[in-house]
């Protein structure tokens, strides 16, 4: 008894228990079954006695649906067999198995519940007596002591893992720093000798290879799925939203490989599980495969399940699912209420994230407002005075100066189209896409920028966005895009200039739009002198 409980951790002191009950008695074999209560089957299996070629021949363990195991569970009473190959329940054994005759059973309690079953076959020497039975349930009752003992640090420690992960995540979310959500996980691993030849294994245990999508990493869903992943032990961590249609979408995902099959995957509207799902409930699910409820196309690849609301303040942010690989353990009673609270604080951190970042957001968008108002009530203002100051002393200037003052003056338009385009491109909110012809454009130009390792000029000119529109400005939008992409791939190329005229006038004098896109880079025939490229269509839609 010293021996079995000497130590706090759960699955060394289960270990011990098998291996000290076959010393004590003289079995050739042992077993102790972890019981799950709310289905009545054994959920894991820590042996004695097997080596590992006998446990590859054998394969997956009983779960003590039927057979001599699954008497025990019905009836938690001990029970001693001379061959249980005689008793009428006796049936199941796999292909592989040794031959077992003699078997003495009792259950193992903490406090009044029954914790699992302790089995023993084949004394080495004879049969099993009635001190055996004696000896083995007072062992049995002595280790119920040491079991609760050893779940109640275990859970102490499970309760501290997931409070830690909900704290690292509010932090991450909070302070958009995602190294502190390290996911190194701290759960027990321990071997144990000679048992456990079922018991779950989950698959990236240190977060290595964690795998938000691409592009991903600093996503705040993503975070909230692959902290949660590596906490429950699941084999993916997804967050789902509402699709416009009613059903539900994967929109994050972290599994220790390529999430991108699961990312895009969607519940059909109508399906059973989404009552709940978008009513906020979470949902458990003992088998992703089988259960009725499950539609989607990747379900086959999981099999227990958690489905947890995102939801803070009456908002429904989203699902949390949780879903372990086929075969795997289901998740108990305190695995789902931790992962429940941790899915309501990780909701709150997500809205106050989300409020944070809009604030930032707001505070950007002031910023650029009040820079554009400042722009164009005092830079514009005063460049037009000047250059109206220049025109007036252009009529007075004698003819060798007038050309030098008409340069003047046109370049002080051109900067003034310019500041105008400066303007508008800061009047548009930072983080939507443009919705109108000016907006497109410069996003267009915006992007060759990266490319070409400076931005194009853009001039406008008359009201671009009131007279072009329809077809005719998504293909100007179009020949933008191309004409840009053909000057990044020109060599020696230094400047770009892109002129949108909204006053041009075709041969026919039908009013039309003109785009004109100016390079200085190496012509197709290899020559210097830049190339110009000339789109114009009618503004009523003929080109």
């Amino acid at each position: 008894m010293l021996d079995v409980g000497a130590g706090l951790e759960l699955r060394p002191t289960l270990q011990r228990l098998v291996d000290t009950a076959a010393a004590l008695t003289g079995a050739r074999y042992g077993a102790l079954g972890v019981l799950d209560p709310g289905r009545g089957v054994l959920t894991e299996l820590y042996t004695t006695g097997m080596d590992e070629e006998l446990r590859r021949r054998i394969g997956k363990l009983p779960d003590g649906r039927a057979g001599v195991l699954g008497v025990l569970i019905r009836d938690a009473r001990p029970l001693k067999l001379d061959d249980l190959t005689l008793h009428p329940e006796s049936c199941g054994v796999p292909p592989g198995h040794p031959p077992m005759h003699g078997f003495l059973g009792v259950p193992v309690r903490v406090g009044e519940e029954v914790f699992g079953n302790l089995y023993l076959t084949d004394k080495r020497h004879g049969g099993f007596t009635d001190e055996d039975l004696a000896t083995l349930r007072v062992l049995a009752s002595q280790a119920g002591i040491a079991i609760g003992n050893a779940r109640l640090y275990e859970a102490a420690r499970q309760r501290e893992r997931w409070i830690e992960g909900a704290a690292a995540v509010t932090a991450a979310l909070l302070t958009d720093d995602p190294d502190t959500t390290d996911t190194t996980d701290t759960t027990d691993t321990t071997d144990t000798t000679d048992g456990a030849a079922n018991r779950h294994d989950p698959a990236d245990r240190h977060g290595a290879g964690a795998g938000p999508a691409a592009g991903q990493g600093d996503d705040p869903l993503v975070i909230v799925a692959e902290r949660a992943r590596v906490l429950a032990g699941a084999a993916a961590g997804v967050v789902l939203q509402p699709t416009e249609e009613g059903g539900m979408e994967i929109v994050a995902a972290s599994t220790p490989h390529d999430p991108d099959d699961l990312v895009g995957t969607v519940i059909a509207p109508g399906a059973a599980v989404l009552v709940d799902l978008l009513g906020g409930r979470p949902v458990f699910v003992a088998d992703s495969a089988t259960d009725p409820r499950m539609t989607t196309r990747v379900r086959n690849r999981f099999g227990p399940s958690m489905m947890l609301p995102l939801q803070s303040g009456g908002r429904l942010i989203g699902t949390l699912a949780l879903p372990r690989e086929r075969g795997g353990p289901p998740y108990t009673a305190l695995d789902r209420l931790l992962a429940v609270q941790f899915a309501s604080q990780a909701a709150l951190a997500l809205v106050l994230g989300d409020t944070r970042r809009d604030r930032e957001r707001l505070a950007v968008y002031e910023d650029r407002d009040r820079i554009a108002r400042d722009l164009h009530d005092l830079v514009v203002q005063r460049l037009f005075a000047t250059m109206m100051m220049l025109e007036s002393t252009r009529r007075r200037a004698e003819p060798a100066e007038d050309g030098l003052l008409a340069h003047a003056v046109d370049e002080l338009d051109s900067t003034i189209q310019e500041v105008r385009t400066a303007i508008f491109a800061l009047q548009q909110h930072p983080f939507e896409a443009p919705r109108t012809l000016r907006g497109e454009v410069l996003r267009e130009t915006g992007a060759a920028a990266a490319r070409l390792g400076f931005r194009p000029s853009v001039r406008f000119t008359g009201a671009v966005d009131a007279l072009v529109h329809g077809p005719v400005a998504q293909h100007l939008v179009a020949a933008v895009r191309e004409a840009l992409d053909a000057a990044c791939g020109r060599g020696g190329v230094g400047a770009v200039r892109v002129e949108v005229d909204a006053t041009a006038a075709l041969p026919d004098g039908a009013p039309a739009v003109r785009l004109t896109v100016v390079d200085d880079g190496v012509r197709t025939d290899g020559r210097a002198g830049g190339t110009t490229v000339i789109w114009e269509a009618a503004r009523d839609g003929g080109r």
